[in-house]
C-alpha cells in the first residue's frame, strides 16, 4: 500500500529502500531495485505505486518485463496474472507473488524490503493439495522442496498424498498411491538428493490416477461397534464373496472404529483376498498390503481413510479360477485346493516354525514344471515345521528368479507378467509377516501355481552373470566408475545383459550395497517410470535385504534382476526429471529464462 501521510510514522524512511522521484518512476512505469530475494519491481499503476518481488513464483522470470493493465500484472514467459495490489494469482499453475508497502516522501518512492511473516509450512502443505487437485507437476514438486527444506518430515507429505488418494478416486486403490507407498517404503536406501524425487514421482502419479476422477463417498461403521471381531471378519468376507463393496466397506469401518489392533484388521482382508485365487493379476493382495504399508509409514490413525479404498477392487477383482489358464490343460484349482485344505493340520500355530534348512532347494523344486512336485514341496516344507514365512520367502526368491531369468526373446510385455508374480510373492511375504494365518497361508499356494505359468517365460532361460565365465577386475574399473558406467548405460536401449553383468562384477569385486541401491534408485527416478517399475524396484529392495544376511548370493541375483528391468524400460523422454531440474533450480534462486552456463 501506497502512503504520502505527514504523519511522523509515515516519513520515517529508516530500513526502507529508495527507489526513486515519482516523477522518474510515472515516466519509466517500472523500476528494480535491490531487497527481497530476488530484487523488488516496483510499477506506478493508476496513480500508486506497488512494489513485489522481481522472480515470477511460477518459473523465476522477471516480472520487470511483465506489463500491467486493470491492475494486473502478467509475467510474459507463461502468462500468470496477479493481482498487482495483494499479490495474489489467477492462476492455480503459478503461486502468489511476495509484495511489498510502499511510500511516498516528499517527493520519493521508497519501498519496505521485510516481507510478512507467513506460516511456510501452512503455505505449501496448501499448495501441495493444490498440486494434487489441478495436476500440476511443478507446483508438486516445489511443495516437496519447499516442505522438506522447512523441516517437515516425509510422513506429514506421504500423509497428505496417501489421504488425497484415497479420498479423490471412485475406484479406490491403484497404481498412484501403490508408487507413493513403494517409494516411501525405500527412501532410507535412497541417496538423499534423490529423496525429494521419490516424493514427486510417488505424488505425481497420485494426481494422474485422480485427474478427472470422481471423489470416493465413504460410509460409516455401524452404530453399534462391539461386534465380535470373529463375526465382523466373517461378515467382510461373505459380502466380498458375493461382490457388495458397500456391506464390506461397512463391515471393515466397524471393526477399525472398535479399536481393533491393525493385525487383526488387516487379516480381515487377507483372509477376503485370499478365499480366491489370484486376484486381479495379483494387484488385489498387493494393494491391500501396501494400504498396510502406507498406513505404517503415516499412523494407524488414519485407517479409516485409507484402508476403505481397497474393498471396492478386492470385491470386483477377477479370480483366477475363473480364467482357463489356470483350469486347462492341469486344473490347478483342484491340484492346489487339495494342498489347501491339509493347511489346518499343517499349520498348528501360523507365528511359529522354523527357518529352511535349504530354502534355495525348495526354491529350485518351485520353478521346475512338475506342478504335483511343486504342490509335494510345499507341503512337506510346512509339515516339516517350516515356518509360513520361510515358506513365502524362498517363494518370493523364486519369483525374482524367474524375473532374472527372462528371456528377452520373449515379447516385451510379458515383463509385466513376471513382474506381477514376484510383487504378489513379495506382498505375500510381508503380509505373513504382518498377520500370519491359515487362511493367508493359502497365498502360498496360489502364488506358486502363477510361478508354474510363468515357466515358459524362462524358457530359454536368460543365464545370470554366476552362471557364465567370469574374469576377474573386468575392465580395470573400481566400484565408482563400475556405478559411473552403469548410468551411462542406462542412456542406451535394452541394454538388459549388460547392466546384469555390471550389477555383478561391481558386488563381486568388492563394491558395498548402498552405493548400488542408490544408483539403482537414481536409475528409476531419471526416468519416466511406469506402474511396474516402481513396484520391481520395492519388492527387490525388500528382497534383497532379507537376504543379504543369511543368503547373499540370493540377494545379490534380486538385485541383478531389478537392474536386468530397469534396463529395459529405459530410457524415456525423462520429462518428469526436467521439471524437477527446474524446481531445484528455481529453489536455488536461478533465472530459468538464462542457460545455466550463461547465469
Amino acid at each position: 500500500m501506497t502512503t504520502a501521510s505527514t504523519d511522523p510514522a509515515a516519513t520515517d524512511t529508516a530500513g526502507l529502500v529508495r527507489v526513486g522521484a515519482v516523477e522518474d518512476l510515472q515516466q519509466r512505469c517500472q523500476m528494480v531495485v535491490s531487497g527481497g530475494r530476488h530484487g523488488i519491481a516496483v510499477f506506478w499503476h493508476e496513480g500508486r505505486a506497488y512494489a513485489v518481488d522481481n522472480r515470477c513464483p511460477h518459473m523465476g522470470f522477471p516480472l520487470s518485463r511483465g506489463s500491467v493493465r486493470g491492475g494486473i500484472l502478467t509475467c510474459h514467459w507463461h502468462h500468470a496474472r496477479f493481482d498487482l495490489a495483494s499479490g495474489g494469482t489467477f492462476d492455480p499453475f503459478a503461486d502468489d507473488v511476495q509484495v511489498y508497502p510502499t511510500r511516498v516522501v516528499d517527493g520519493v518512492v521508497w519501498v519496505d524490503p521485510r516481507p510478512v511473516a507467513r506460516d511456510r509450512r501452512g503455505h505449501w502443505k496448501a499448495r501441495l493439495e493444490d498440486g494434487l487437485e489441478q495436476n500440476l507437476q511443478l507446483v508438486i514438486i516445489k511443495a516437496v522442496l519447499a516442505l522438506l527444506d522447512a523441516g517437515v518430515p516425509a510422513r506429514d507429505i506421504l500423509e497428505i498424498g496417501g489421504r488425497f488418494g484415497a479420498r479423490y478416486r471412485e475406484a479406490g486403490w491403484g497404481p498412484g498411491l501403490t508408487i507413493l507407498t513403494a517409494l516411501g517404503n525405500v527412501l532410507d536406501d535412497l541417496a538423499p538428493a534423490d529423496r525429494p524425487l521419490a516424493l514427486y514421482h510417488g505424488l505425481v502419479h497420485v494426481a494422474n490416477d485422480c485427474a478427472g476422477a470422481p471423489p470416493r463417498f465413504t460410509l460409516d461403521p455401524l452404530p453399534e461397534t462391539g461386534v465380535p471381531p470373529e463375526r465382523v471378519k466373517e461378515w467382510v468376507r461373505q459380502f466380498v464373496e458375493v461382490r457388495d463393496s458397500d456391506g464390506a466397506e461397512r463391515a471393515l469401518l466397524t471393526a477399525i472404529a472398535s479399536g481393533l489392533p491393525p493385525a487383526r484388521v488387516a487379516d480381515m482382508l487377507f483372509a477376503a483376498a485370499t478365499d480366491h485365487y489370484f486376484l486381479a493379476g495379483g494387484h488385489t493382495l498387493d494393494f491391500i498390503n501396501k494400504s498396510c504399508e502406507l498406513l505404517d509409514l503415516v499412523g494407524w490413525e488414519h485407517a479409516a481413510d485409507i484402508l476403505p479404498s481397497t474393498v471396492r477392487g478386492l470385491c470386483l477383482a477377477q479370480r483366477a479360477e475363473e480364467q482357463n489358464a489356470w483350469r486347462y490343460p492341469v486344473d490347478l484349482v483342484d491340484l492346489l485346493g487339495g494342498a489347501i485344505a491339509q493347511l489346518p493340520d499343517l499349520v498348528a500355530d501360523p507365528a511359529g516354525g522354523a527357518d529352511l534348512p535349504d530354502p534355495d532347494a525348495l526354491a529350485a523344486t518351485l520353478l521346475g514344471e512338475d506342478p504335483a512336485a511343486i504342490v509335494a514341496a510345499l507341503v512337506g516344507a510346512l509339515r516339516d515345521g517350516a515356518s509360513l514365512t520361510a515358506v513365502s520367502g524362498a517363494l518370493r526368491y523364486a519369483a525374482a528368479l524367474r524375473m532374472a531369468r527372462f528371456h528377452t526373446s520373449n515379447e516385451f510385455s510379458d515383463w509385466i507378467t513376471v513382474l506381477h508374480t514376484f510383487t504378489y510373492c513379495n506382498a505375500l511375504h510381508a503380509a505373513l509377516t504382518r498377520a500370519p494365518s491359515v487362511e493367508l497361508a493359502r497365498g502360498i499356494f496360489h502364488g506358486a501355481g502363477k510361478l508354474y505359468l510363468d515357466r515358459f517365460l524362462n524358457l530359454p532361460a536368460a543365464r545370470l552373470p554366476d552362471e557364465r565365465p567370469r574374469a576377474d577386475g573386468a575392465n580395470g574399473h573400481d566400484g565408482a566408475e563400475r556405478l559411473r558406467d552403469l548410468v551411462v548405460l542406462f542412456d542406451r536401449e535394452q541394454q538388459v545383459n549388460p547392466a546384469a553383468t555390471m550389477v555383478y562384477e561391481y558386488l563381486h569385486t568388492g563394491g558395498e550395497a548402498a552405493p548400488l541401491l542408490h544408483a539403482l534408485g537414481h536409475l528409476l527416478l531419471r526416468e519416466d517410470g511406469e506402474f511396474h517399475s516402481y513396484q520391481s524396484l520395492e519388492a527387490g529392495f525388500a528382497t534383497y535385504h532379507a537376504l543379504k544376511d543369511a543368503h547373499p548370493a540370493a540377494a545379490e541375483r534380486t538385485l541383478v534382476a531389478v537392474a536386468r528391468y530397469l534396463a529395459a524400460h529405459a530410457p524415456t523422454s525423462r520429462a518428469m526429471l526436467q521439471t524437477a531440474k527446474s524446481a531445484l533450480r528455481l529453489q536455488a534462486g536461478e533465472d530459468l529464462s538464462v542457460a545455466p552456463d550463461e547465469e
